[in-house]
């Protein structure tokens, strides 16, 4: 027995044959560089399409029995170290796991006495694909009765909604609660955000439901964020009904909660529900602070309630504990300013200079804009020296509002010179300085001068939008010239920017008035095949240009198209083309 025994000592172990194996180890021998005597090539095997035998799968289990420690417990650390026994554990889980579930079945019991907690969680990160993290968790918690981490239940409940699986991250959340795990507020927040984003707000709301009759406590801070979310999406009427809901129920609001309904409020202009909010913040305990009042101002500013924010800015400076503040007095001046009433706007500026309140530079912006709108250049420019004397330097908002100024006023050379001080300073015009100099030297006849601009504007960063464009393309086309004004609309395609309905409707006008009828046809098509709807304007202007020109033929497919496809009104032309084709005009080919 003796001699039988060192023979089988000194005699080499049989590789694990794969017949017909998806795994082939090949080689099989020791590697004494990996410091725990397993075959490395297990971690490097071969696939070919078929499956394992459970014979192999078992020789695994086994070779795990040889490494040092065991199945001791371990920290992050640990885990993370490439020579760590419990990272090759990791790395043959997640291997076996993306082969046939079979595989997994015939070592369960190997696989509940060694998994733990901080396995499965590096095993699920490993996976790296939140849909078999899932299949993992149900497979270990059905067939192995395991009870994960919550820092497992986290990781894949946040991978499955980035990736949009909210439905399944819901399922794990169920999962996680189930095996009793509370949730913790951020994980709450984000969970039901996820369903927020994508309009799912009933299960978000559902859900928060369900925490509070399993008494979890969901704080005010997470209920803010939420409310902030339904306000950022416009859904201020939800933000308001779970305002109503939760809440005013389960948790006690602050004043930032308030503010952000108040802010909500202003922004669609419903102030009057915004002033309820504020007047029953006292009733729970919450006191308005300089940001509430700004709000409200600012919303009363913008739907013309100027003498009514006024009014609060008064009651600011009457409560005690705070005063009002830069924003509070720009934004009535901004809202005197675009009624024209200067003389107001004035008086605010020079009682809050009194105030000892420094004002910024959107205040001398604001003003400035102000004057230069009701043909003040003078007092414009003076705002513009109190600006650089309180150390405020004038940027291209500055420059913009100048130049527009000077334009309204019929000035336009005043307004280049104004673009070459800026230059000159460094300053990069934006989508607005174009605009309203093109514009103005249109309005003069200057085409060659606007053209110019557009050249230039080809070769900067910024991304026009189509009122750039459109006093160019009319002006050529009312000259005749309707091939620079094609060439414009090429380069305003080579900007990203997308024509709108105007730029076609001045193109096919332009188009007809020279005679180039199918050249207007084209563009008319283009536009539909583009999304662009034309209105009464465009379509009764080519139909009456075609039926002139003796196409009835082309405009009867235009008004058919407008009609059945476009929903607009045509009996009349009809009855005009009916009258066209009767008197004998030629017909289109």
């Amino acid at each position: 027995m003796k001699t039988k025994h060192s023979n089988q000592s000194n005699k080499k172990p049989d590789c694990p044959q794969t017949r017909d194996s998806s795994v082939d180890f090949r080689g099989c021998k020791t590697e004494a560089a990996n410091g725990f005597g397993f075959p490395m090539t297990l971690l490097f095997y071969v696939a070919r399409p078929s499956r394992v035998r459970a014979s192999t799968i078992a020789a695994i289990a086994h070779l795990h029995s040889f490494a040092p420690g065991g199945s001791r417990p371990f920290n992050d650390r640990e885990v993370n170290h490439r020579h760590s026994p419990e990272l090759w554990f990791v790395k043959v889980v997640c291997t076996l796991f993306i082969r046939p579930h079979w595989c997994l079945d015939t070592c369960v019991g190997y696989l509940s006495r060694n998994l733990t907690p901080l396995v499965s969680f590096e095993v699920i990160k490993r996976l790296n694909d939140p849909n078999l993290g899932l299949k993992f968790l149900e497979f270990s918690r059905v067939n192995l009765s395991f009870n994960h981490s919550f820092k497992t239940y986290n990781l894949l409940i946040r991978s499955l909604c980035e990736m949009g699986l909210q439905d399944s991250a819901k399922m794990v959340f169920d999962y996680m609660r189930s095996d009793g795990h509370l949730p913790n507020s951020p994980l709450i927040e984000f969970l039901v955000s996820s369903f927020m984003k994508v309009g799912k707000i009933d299960v978000g709301k559902g859900l928060l439901s369900q925490l509070h009759l399993e008494e979890v406590t969901v704080d005010t801070i997470t209920y803010n964020s939420l409310l902030n979310l339904l306000v950022k999406m416009n859904r201020v009427d939800e933000a308001v009904r779970m305002f109503k809901e939760h809440i005013g129920l389960y948790s006690r609001p602050d004043t930032w909660t308030f503010n952000i309904l108040i802010r909500g409020l202003c922004k669609i202009g419903e102030t009057n529900i915004a002033f309820e909010f504020f007047h029953d913040m006292g009733n729970v305990g919450c006191s308005p602070d300089v940001v509430t009042y700004n709000t409200l101002i600012g919303g009363m500013c913008r739907v013309n309630e100027v003498d009514r924010g006024h009014k609060l800015l008064k009651e600011v400076q009457l409560r005690s504990g705070f005063l009002p503040d830069t924003v509070t007095y720009t934004s009535v001046m901004s809202a005197y300013c675009k009624l024209g009433k200067m003389g107001e706007a004035s008086n605010l500026y020079n009682e809050m200079i009194s105030s000892l309140i420094e004002p910024n530079a959107v205040t001398f912006n604001v003003l400035i804009d102000g004057f230069g709108k009701a043909g003040d250049m003078v007092s414009a420019e003076s705002m513009r020296e109190r600006m650089l004397s309180r150390g405020w330097l004038p940027d291209v908002v500055t420059f913009t509002s100048l130049i527009d100024g000077y334009c309204r006023n019929g000035q336009v050379n005043q307004g280049l010179k104004l673009w070459d001080e800026m230059k000159a300073r460094n300053l990069s015009p934006n989508v607005y300085t174009f605009a309203v100099l093109i514009n103005a030297l249109c309005k003069e006849n200057r085409l060659n001068e606007a053209r110019q601009f557009l050249r230039e504007l080809k070769w900067s960063d910024i991304i026009p939008k189509p009122f750039i464009y459109n006093p160019v393309i009319d002006g050529f086309c009312k000259a005749g010239n309707v091939d620079e004004a094609n060439a414009i609309l090429t380069e305003m395609e080579e900007k990203r920017c997308k024509p709108d309905k105007l730029t076609f409707t001045i193109l096919i006008i332009g188009h007809c008035v020279k005679g180039r009828m199918f050249e207007a046809i084209s563009i008319f098509n283009k536009m539909l095949a583009i999304g662009c709807a034309p209105d009464n304007i465009t379509v009764n202007s080519l139909i009456s240009y075609l039926l002139k020109s003796g196409m009835p033929n082309e405009a009867f497919r235009i008004m058919r198209i407008a009609s059945e496809d476009l929903n607009l009104g045509f009996s009349s032309s009809k009855k005009a083309i009916h009258m066209s084709t009767s008197t004998g005009i030629p017909v289109a080919a």
